[in-house]
């Protein structure tokens, strides 16, 4: 049986499309552009979702990029997962940049070819385009306590940051 939390929205402009889980059982809802945006290469922009919400406390929503712009553009979502807190009641938007290639890259920059050389360049993201999927998320609260020596609770597994050798 799926559980359910009620979640509070508001439509903040007219071309807003309430999200969508595409199958039962999907952890995330598909969020949808309410704005024709223009995204130029090695460009952030913020994608309006044209919502609003009143998260409850003791939950947080994620926005997480969809797998299958991310497989067949070179346009992503640079902070996922994005946390929005129960406090926040402002538009949803979502970050996202383009990491084509721009025509004016200078040699050896951080702008890659895709594996069939092509630069790809400026998308439009449509109004109604699925931008982003969101999860709501039940968040844990932690009282902070300072100890001595933290190596003194459990175990130590020693190092991090590549330690283990596995790639």
């Amino acid at each position: 049986m799926i559980q359910k939390i009620k979640l509070p929205m508001e439509k903040c402009r007219e071309e807003a499309v309430a999200p969508k889980y595409a199958n039962d059982g999907d952890a995330g809802m598909d969020l949808y552009s309410c704005a024709d945006i223009t995204v130029k290469p090695g460009e952030s922009v913020l994608v309006p979702t044209g919502l609003k919400m009143a998260i409850p406390c003791g939950y947080e929503v994620q926005i997480r990029p969809r797998s299958g712009i991310s497989l067949k553009t070179p346009l992503r979502v640079p902070n996922a997962p994005g946390t929005i807190d129960c406090g926040y009641r402002d538009e949803v938007n979502v970050i996202i940049y383009n990491a084509s290639v721009r025509e004016d890259a200078p040699e050896g920059s951080p702008f890659t070819l895709d594996d069939k050389g092509n630069k790809h360049g400026t998308y439009l993201i449509r109004k109604g385009d699925r931008i982003a999927q969101m999860v709501v998320n039940k968040v844990e609260y932690a009282d902070i306590e300072f100890i001595d020596d933290v190596k003194t609770i459990g175990s130590d597994r020693g190092g991090g940051f590549g330690h283990s050798g596995v790639n």
